[in-house]
């Protein structure tokens, strides 16, 4: 299995780049999102890989962290979502969004990807759901690297500058520090997931302190 590739742009399609590896080519399907995010043609690049294989057909699909390839092995585990449709979904809503969108069940939003209908954008939201805490808990714990050094250096390459390796976002981060604070309170990690999800839609560039406040605001008995 091919999990992850770091090398050399050598070509940018509409839908995939070839990524040369040691003088080896690989194409892999990317979202229109991930592809706007990668550097340009020449420069050095590291995705995260998912092989599909069947009777007549091996393709490469690349993700720019471990949060959004497990949102896409949970994506086309749901009957009637290929690779297609995931990224579709993937590149319309990002990781995080998709996190947010099935979190609190707002199918309309997963229907706003290309090629997926009302019918099929609910049974995602329903098969999902309750597994979608356990990724946005992802989220600050792993590294979201877009850009990497070649292997092996060599004279003509460019040296990337420390400025170039992309780590978790601070987004990200504070959300995933939220969830972990909520759950050490006592509450259910789903219930977290939607308050802090929210709190997210509410105000995106939250801090983990004002999330912490904004969840608990929303978790408090009504009355």
């Amino acid at each position: 299995m091919i999990g992850r590739l770091a090398g050399r742009i050598d070509y940018r399609g509409p839908d995939h780049v070839l990524l040369d590896v040691n003088g080896v080519g690989y194409v892999v399907y990317i979202s229109e999102r991930t592809l706007i995010e990668l550097p340009g043609t020449g420069e050095f690049a590291a995705l995260y890989t998912d092989l599909v294989v069947r009777e007549d057909l091996l393709q490469l699909y690349g993700f720019p962290s471990q949060q959004e390839k497990e949102w896409h092995r949970l994506l086309t585990s749901v009957q009637g979502i290929g690779a297609k449709a995931s990224m579709a979904i993937l590149g319309a809503l990002g990781p995080d969004g998709t996190s947010r969108a099935i979190t609190l069940g707002d199918w309309s939003a997963i229907r706003a990807a290309p090629g997926v209908g009302p019918k099929l954008a609910q049974r995602v939201v329903n098969e999902l759901k309750d597994k979608a805490p356990a990724v946005m808990a992802m989220a600050g714990a792993l590294d979201q690297v877009i850009e990497a050094t070649p292997s092996a250096p060599s004279a003509q390459a460019p040296t990337p500058s420390p400025a170039s390796k992309q780590t978790a976002t601070p987004r990200a981060a504070a959300q995933s520090d939220a969830l972990s604070a909520l759950t050490n309170l006592g509450y259910q990690p789903g219930e977290a997931a939607s308050a802090v999800a929210q709190a997210l839609t509410h105000d995106p560039e939250s801090d983990t302190s004002a999330l912490i406040r904004a969840a608990l605001k929303l978790l408090a008995p009504k009355g």
